[in-house]
């Protein structure tokens, strides 16, 4: 291969790569739309215990949000959909994170499911953080999402809710079949195909952004 090749192939690469991310992310319905804000000001996580001994914070991080309770041996599968569909995408992009909170004295559960999480999908679960707390701190977290849905009677929800990094729910205010769409039903294959994917892209593709407008306000 002469050198007048590779340096086409180098500059096609070169070309191409910018417009493969610009439609991953332009793929959104929103198309780098900010994701609308539902409500703010969403308690911090150092009420919880991490299950992982390591500090868990929502500031600077992009999350999703789940409630499971005591309710982790009817979970599985929302786990495995939220791996495969979610987590498996997104995993690797900087700052952003699963976060799941349970009812003390689950630490068994927990481990029993992440095994099988690793063994299912082979994925590297370091962005999985397990998080465990009293009743009383569980509710009080959830009041804080300021939203018209409540927790079932184990402290659990089938909802997974995206926090940004300012500590601010993030949802679909126009959402074409239920209007104010607070969080996504992981119960749901579909929901999360549809909708979850399409506006956790929007998220990071607004972030990326505003991070391109940084380093190129800090360069001039």
């Amino acid at each position: 291969m002469n050198s007048e090749i590779k340096k086409k192939i180098v500059l096609g690469v070169l070309f191409i790569f910018p417009i493969v991310v610009y439609l991953f992310f332009a793929s959104g319905k929103n198309n780098f739309a900010k994701l609308p804000i539902l409500s703010e000001n969403i308690l911090e996580l150092d009420m919880f215990e991490s299950f992982e001994k390591r500090k868990v914070l929502l500031e600077d991080k992009i999350t999703i949000l789940g409630y499971w309770g005591d309710n982790l041996d009817f979970k599985k599968a929302e786990a495995l959909n939220l791996n495969e569909k979610i987590y498996k995408r997104f995993y690797q992009f900087n700052d952003f994170q699963f976060v799941i909170i349970m009812q003390e004295n689950n630490e068994s559960k927990i481990e029993l499911l992440k095994e099988e999480l690793r063994e299912g999908a082979g994925t590297d679960l370091k962005k999985w953080n397990f998080l465990m707390g009293s009743k009383e701190s569980i509710l009080e977290h959830f009041k804080s999402l300021k939203i018209p849905l409540n927790l079932e009677k184990n402290l659990g929800s089938p909802y997974i809710f995206i926090i940004d990094k300012e500590k601010k729910l993030r949802g679909r205010n126009d959402d074409e079949d239920i209007g104010v769409l607070y969080g996504f039903d992981a119960r749901s294959v579909a929901e999360i195909n549809k909708k979850m994917i399409d506006d956790v892209k929007v998220i990071l593709a607004e972030y990326r952004l505003a991070l391109k407008r940084y380093n190129k306000m800090e360069r001039n």
